[in-house]
């Protein structure tokens, strides 16, 4: 039975046997990419391309699969919600597991659903709160730091800030050298993320002496080590230190047998949490950055706002609902440049979407990044224009044309921390500073796991 979607034009069909396809490349990808683009390691480039030329459904092939690149927000929600039941993660999300294991980011079905339930009542939205005392106290420390005139790597320092509030929050702890070594070797193994997703069944061969997967084992058995021995302390004592792992090793399945996680399931949450906890906001506050710098208005009215509502004082969690603008500011920021840039499935049995029907064992991918930026759904949408996410306009568009965070049953469950991290964070360090880019910087795009700046944003603090 075909699926009823609601769409605002019609979509070209391109018969193939019973199958109904939208059009696309007629070349061998990897050929196709090497002879037009040059950089296969930029997938950006080939969602631009096939907009452009296709619209917002485009078809391509990889050896025998088949490839969809989806842009209509309408198909998105079939995805994600209407059909979720018939996808699962596809093989480059996949492949995170040999990294992440079974966590929230790479599981699929009841395990995916259990896990949830489980380590749902950690991300509570009282449990949350009381986090933004350690949040505020990061970023003032962080403020303190800062020099007039003296040149900083804006990620850098917001991966630094963001690491010392998820080390705290998660962990109960300092950033110590055991949360250091954590964050260097996820940093060695992000490093090798093309690699690994590029290599044919990259697991099958882990054990084999090829350098990258060689640097790959030695990273993850010491990165295994010292997660799995805080683990074992926070186990031992039995106490609830206030932390994300703590709660984790509490918590239990309502719903079914009541039973908790060994420590392997919390090892890969933890490893899970860590990773989306604090690369993704950093990542979101650094571009935050980068377009109040080039954006005077937006920063003179967020600045408005932190000394009429905070009059001099603190930020705390109960300001959030008076920060509206400075909300408004990380959200254009995220519409713009969203950390989680891009999302896949792979379809489980024929689908269809609209007109189309898509044999089973399909690939289809679909970019925040591009969606996020489409003029159809966003007038002048290169303008970085924080009134866009009143409560008015958000209102009147539909969900799908922006979701940082996903969307459905495997929407992100640290949302609600990242937007209380992302606004205290920018508050505070707003009370007292603003940042100018340094002159002659070309910023270009790094899409890798989360949509990092190339090179390193270099900004100068200036008090205000």
């Amino acid at each position: 039975m075909a699926t009823t979607i609601q769409t605002r034009k019609e979509f070209p069909i391109v018969p193939r046997g019973k199958y109904r396809l939208p059009p696309g490349l007629k070349l061998n990808l990897p050929f196709y990419i090497t002879r037009k683009f040059f950089n296969p390691s930029d997938p950006i480039k080939l969602f631009e391309y096939l907009q452009r030329r296709f619209g917002s459904m485009a078809h391509y092939r990889i050896a025998t699969s088949d490839v969809f690149v989806v842009q209509e927000p309408e198909f998105v929600r079939e995805i994600l919600i209407t059909q979720a039941d018939k996808f699962i993660k596809e093989r480059t999300q996949q492949r995170m597991k040999i990294l992440l294991g079974n966590g929230l980011i790479t599981s699929d079905g009841e395990f995916h659903r259990r896990q949830r339930r489980i380590v749902a009542p950690a991300f509570h939205r009282q449990r949350i709160q009381a986090y933004g005392a350690v949040m505020v106290e990061r970023a003032l420390a962080m403020r303190e730091e800062w020099q007039s005139g003296k040149e900083i790597g804006a990620l850098a320092e917001m991966m630094r800030v963001a690491l010392q509030i998820v080390a705290r929050t998660l962990l109960n702890t300092d950033v110590t050298a055991d949360v250091r070594q954590i964050n260097d070797e996820v940093n060695a193994i992000m490093g090798l993320y093309h690699f690994l997703v590029a290599l044919p069944r990259a697991e099958a061969y882990l054990h084999w002496p090829i350098p990258g997967l060689m640097r790959f084992r030695r990273a993850r058995k010491r990165l295994d080590a010292v997660v799995n021995r805080i683990i074992a302390e926070h186990r031992a004592d039995g106490v609830d230190r206030g932390d994300l792992l703590s709660m984790l090793l509490r918590s239990r399945d309502d719903e079914d047998d009541r039973s908790g996680m060994t420590d392997e399931q919390v090892r890969d949450e933890v490893l899970t949490i860590f990773l989306a906890g604090y690369e993704t906001v950093a990542t979101a506050l650094t571009w935050t950055w980068y377009l109040l710098a080039q954006n005077p208005e937006a920063e003179a009215r967020m600045h408005e706002e932190l000394d009429r509502v905070l009059a001099g004082r603190t930020p705390t969690i109960e300001d959030l609902p008076q920060l509206r603008y400075t909300e408004m500011v990380l959200a254009e920021s995220m519409r713009l440049y969203p950390p989680a840039w891009a999302m896949g499935r792979q379809a489980t049995e024929d689908i269809e979407l609209g007109p189309y029907l898509l044999p089973a064992g399909s690939y289809v991918f679909f970019s925040q990044y591009m969606i996020q930026r489409n003029a159809e759904f966003w007038p002048e949408p290169l303008k970085f224009r924080p009134e866009r996410f009143t409560p008015e306009a958000k209102a009147g568009r539909s969900k799908f044309v922006y979701f940082p965070f996903g969307a459905g049953g495997r929407q992100c469950i640290g949302e609600g921390f990242a937007w209380m991290e992302g606004v205290l964070v920018l508050a505070t360090l707003a009370q007292k500073w603003r940042l100018r880019l340094v002159p002659g910087q070309t910023i270009g795009l790094q899409p890798k796991i989360t949509l990092r700046p190339k090179p390193e944003i270099r900004m100068i603090p200036e008090l205000r």
